[in-house]
């Protein structure tokens, strides 16, 4: 039997932002914009993120040489390349492995027209948009200049080609977003749109928290990857490294 997929795939979600601060002032102080300085794709990991990261990689250093990821592929946001340095420098992938593979469909989904715009923001500046999203779901609904969900998962069926094509046999790390982890989710498991919303629903993806997927070989197939652990984060909490979540502005209506 030709196996098509990874031996395991570890999914991470970025550990926390300063963009996670600027929002949660913004917040606080009941703005209607998010002062974030950075464009989305340059926004750096937090204090807590860079600790988060660590931590994660130590926990990922503590398998076996022969279990911890060899093959690591990273959103070409600078909070998710800076959660990988942040692994890497913490011995937590193979010394085989080589350079990450930067990867632009596991990017962030795109905001568009609500990029740095608090709810309240939508709601004051662009209440079509806010009537739309309201009416269509959040799966289908697609902001203005931004993305939908089923447009992440347009570029991910792509992406995961290219895993099955290339990393098979291998043990794969990818590092991005929280919607990438979820549409991720829909794609490997063959979830439907209720079933992955009503995952969305239980609660945030947590900064730092691994997503994991062992495969499994089936008489007649060319095997599966079944999920082994979702949202876990006990490496960032042994580590004493706060576990944090950092919903995306268009995301956090449950």
């Amino acid at each position: 039997m030709l196996q098509r997929w990874p031996s395991r795939i570890w999914i991470v979600r970025h550990g926390e932002s300063a963009g996670n601060v600027a929002r949660d002032a913004a917040l606080e102080a009941g703005s209607e914009r998010i002062d974030i300085a950075e464009r989305d794709v340059d926004v750096p990991l937090s204090e807590r993120g860079r600790r988060q990261a660590e931590a994660l990689g130590r926990w990922f250093s503590e398998m076996p040489e022969a279990e911890r990821p060899n093959v690591v592929l990273t959103s070409p946001y600078r909070r998710a390349q800076q959660t990988v340095a942040g692994i890497r420098g913490a011995g937590g992938v193979a010394a085989d492995a080589p350079e990450d593979y930067v990867d632009e469909r596991l990017r962030e989904k795109e905001l568009g027209l609500l990029d740095r715009l608090t709810r309240s923001g939508i709601e004051a500046l662009h209440p079509e948009q806010a009537e739309l999203r309201a009416r269509l779901g959040k799966f289908y609904y697609r902001p203005t200049c931004g993305e939908s969900w089923c447009d992440v998962i347009l570029r991910l069926r792509s992406a995961m080609d290219t895993v099955s094509l290339h990393h098979g046999e291998k043990r794969v790390l990818i590092v991005a977003h929280q919607v990438v982890v979820l549409c991720l989710r829909y794609l490997i498991e063959n979830l439907s749109e209720a079933e992955i919303l009503g995952i969305d629903a239980e609660g945030d993806v947590l900064n730092c928290s691994v997503t994991e997927y062992a495969f499994r070989a089936e008489a007649g197939s060319t095997g599966h990857l079944h999920l082994a652990r979702y949202n876990f984060v006990a490496p960032v909490q042994r580590a004493g490294a706060p576990v944090t979540a950092e919903p995306s502005l268009t995301e956090d209506v449950r």
